[in-house]
């Protein structure tokens, strides 16, 4: 009895003192952790994992560019190991930081840092924009559909590019307008002003609205709703902040980015490089559940259904935006 009681002291010590080599650490972007969007999804996967083996890991919100680095080198500098960084904001941060700290693993999401200790994890914003543009395109009855982006960068125009030719790939004279909330990092995390483009936007007829834009998204979906038009998020599934007005979310499967680097580094599979995740990795969707299936037509979702399908086997192929400038028409 006293062996067996040892062997399983001994068992409990090892795996304690293996979950303690993982000390998982998370910088957010600078529209804070709770946005509901995009470093909310990052929040949800780092605490989901800390669910499910029981480690903890850190976190730190900056408020202003500077901070970033600041808190990836100290992070680093004290043993967290994986270190995400959730913002292609940390690029030229984590360029010098992952050098000065080469046996720390770190993730960065939405940027490729080309270093061997560093995962860069990049999506197909294109083409989920694509699919919540099918949406729009068979919702609007005006012919006129909105989308509000945040920083004005040519990630953001990628997403309003593949939700214009979602759009127009089944509302072929549909009108697509866009907006962008500013040229600074404020722009995520500035609510009024977004709720002010989008209420310029239905002025001028627009019926659905896609915002893009972080925190300031959640001023595009309240005046959306306020105004008894029809909204969609992203990043994290907002279908529930106004149930029966958000027709959908295009969700971008971060949680399953910062998941996946904890749980590989705990299991000592880590890898650097890139990982670009679609359609085919649903790595991006079109989010249905209770508060919008009632939206969701049986057109529309046969719709949905044949576009994942062509997207997965290449048949369309969505036109990314940060290749070229441009966007089809």
């Amino acid at each position: 009895m006293i062996k067996i009681l040892t062997a399983a002291m001994l068992a409990a010590a090892s795996t304690a003192a293996y979950a303690a080599d993982i000390q998982p650490a998370v910088v957010y972007g600078t529209g804070g952790k709770f946005d509901k969007s995009f470093n909310e999804a990052a929040f949800n996967g780092a605490e989901k994992f800390k669910k499910d083996t029981g480690i903890a890991y850190r976190e730190f919100e900056p408020t202003g560019d500077a901070q970033g680095e600041q808190a990836l080198r100290k992070f680093a500098s004290r043993g967290f190991n994986p270190v995400v960084a959730v913002s292609f904001a940390w690029t030229s941060a984590l360029e010098k930081v992952a050098d000065e700290y080469p046996k720390t693993n770190f993730v960065i999401v939405d940027a490729v840092v080309n270093k061997p200790n560093v995962r860069s994890v990049i999506f197909k914003e294109e083409e989920g924009s694509y699919l919540v543009g099918i949406l729009a395109g068979l919702a609007t009855t005006s012919g006129k559909v909105g989308f509000v982006g945040g920083m004005d960068i040519p990630l953001i125009r990628k997403f309003g590019c593949g939700y214009e030719q979602g759009a127009r790939s089944v509302k072929a004279d549909v009108q697509v307008l866009q907006n962008m909330t500013g040229t600074t990092g404020t722009a995520w995390n500035d609510p009024v002003r977004g709720g002010e483009l989008a209420k310029n936007q239905i002025d001028q007829g627009v019926d659905v609205i896609y915002a893009a834009a972080g925190a300031t998204g959640i001023g595009v979906l309240q005046t959306a709703a306020d105004n008894k038009k029809l909204s969609i998020g992203v990043d994290s599934n907002q279908n529930g902040l106004h149930p029966g007005l958000v027709l959908s979310s295009m969700v971008k499967r971060i949680d399953l980015a910062v998941y996946n680097a904890y749980s590989d580094a705990k299991n000592d599979k880590f890898s650097g490089g890139i990982q670009a995740l679609g359609v085919s990795d649903d790595g991006v969707a079109a989010a249905i559940d209770d508060n919008n299936k009632s939206l969701i037509t049986p057109t529309m979702q046969s719709a949905l259904d044949k576009a994942k399908a062509d997207i997965i086997s290449g048949t369309v192929k969505v036109h990314d935006y940060t290749t070229d400038s441009s966007c089809p028409r």
